[in-house]
């Protein structure tokens, strides 16, 4: 077993305009990407249940081309009203650091 954090190299999160979030997850080599998919890690139903939101907000993209993975969100607030804590979505990618990887 293995964190996602340790397979992945890159993970970050950021806007996707006012209204949603997007979630990156890229990786250095096919094998690694391969493995994270396999392990179903990052699915629709996962990760609604993470960032708590109903699952018809999420969606997850494949990019095995890129080596990536993508997890779009909408916000439960609109970007930069005032119920919101995190303007950029840039610290919203934490939660999937301790992702175990079989």
């Amino acid at each position: 077993m293995a964190r996602l954090d340790e397979i992945a190299i890159v993970i970050r999160s950021k806007n996707a305009g006012p209204f949603c979030l997007t979630l990156d997850v890229l990786f250095a080599d096919e094998a690694s990407y391969r493995r994270v998919v396999a392990a179903q890690a990052i699915t629709a139903e996962k990760m609604a249940a993470l960032y708590r939101q109903p699952i018809g907000n999420v969606q997850v993209y494949h990019h095995p081309i890129a080596l990536a993975m993508k997890v779009s969100i909408v916000r439960s607030v609109p970007a930069g009203s005032l119920a919101d804590t995190d303007l950029y979505g840039a610290q919203q990618h934490v939660p999937l650091y301790p992702i175990e990887i079989a």
